[in-house]
């Protein structure tokens, strides 16, 4: 049974924290006690975020920068131990989509998103990683998705990206085990999110069809499922999947 607050005085740090799944993860993290540190591209998007989260009387500070620039996220990360001393949860859940059909897909297309949704988390947590291990403990959380398990036409860049975070967590789990830190990756299913609604609602009606308790995920869905992996109560757990996603790729 988990203690209320059981990340009272931990630190989490949260890639894509602006909106959607990282808004939502962000939220879920603070309510059990965690200091959020907040990324995004700009602090004008960390707005709401930052906004929902102190009104609670959570702690939360923004960290505007690009991911996907080796050099902004080596400031970045420094900012944040300067900041708050510590890191003990960290979250990479950006990403961005840029699909086409392979036939058809730029190589700037690819990069971006390689760039972004799997470089992104290589360089946090090679980082993070390090003062985990100099503190001898630490949760890392990757944020792929069911695409990374099954692919999806007009998503090859995207698809390759979700599943080299799974090879690459279950890699990070086998290195810093020793260490007392554990590394697991959370694969959603169709969210209900800005970037999923896009998609139009005929083809989401398709979506639902597959899914067997009828319905989109809700972000708080995979908050709950990153919370707990996050907690003393995963502590026997690292380099697994667990897949939220209604039972659709089960």
């Amino acid at each position: 049974m988990l203690s209320p607050k059981f990340l009272t005085d931990k630190v989490a740090l949260v890639t894509g924290a602006s909106r959607g799944l990282g808004q939502a993860i962000a939220l879920a993290l603070a309510q059990e006690g965690a200091s959020i540190a907040a990324v995004a591209r700009t602090e004008d998007a960390l707005k709401d975020t930052l906004g929902a989260i102190r009104a609670t009387g959570g702690t939360i500070e923004a960290f505007p920068l690009d991911v996907s620039n080796e050099i902004a996220v080596e400031a970045g990360v420094e900012k944040i131990a300067e900041r708050f001393g510590h890191i003990d949860v960290l979250v990479n859940n950006a990403g961005v989509t840029r699909d086409g059909l392979l036939m058809r897909m730029k190589s700037d297309d690819w990069d971006t998103v390689i760039d972004t949704n799997l470089k992104g988390a290589f360089y946090f947590t090679r980082l993070i990683g390090r003062m985990m291990a100099k503190q001898r403990s630490g949760r890392i959380i990757n944020i792929s998705s069911v695409t990374g398990l099954v692919g999806n036409a007009g998503q090859a860049n995207y698809a390759a990206s979700k599943a080299g975070l799974i090879g690459f967590s279950k890699t990070v789990a086998r290195e810093f085990a020793s260490r007392n830190i554990t590394c697991n990756v959370v694969c959603p299913g169709f969210i209900d999110t800005d970037m999923v609604k896009v998609l139009g609602e005929e083809f989401l009606a398709k979506v639902i069809e597959r899914i067997p308790v009828g319905r989109l995920g809700k972000p708080d869905d995979i908050a709950a499922a990153v919370a707990f992996l996050a907690s003393p109560a995963a502590s026997y757990i690292t380099g697994q999947i667990l897949t939220v996603d209604g039972g659709m790729v089960m």
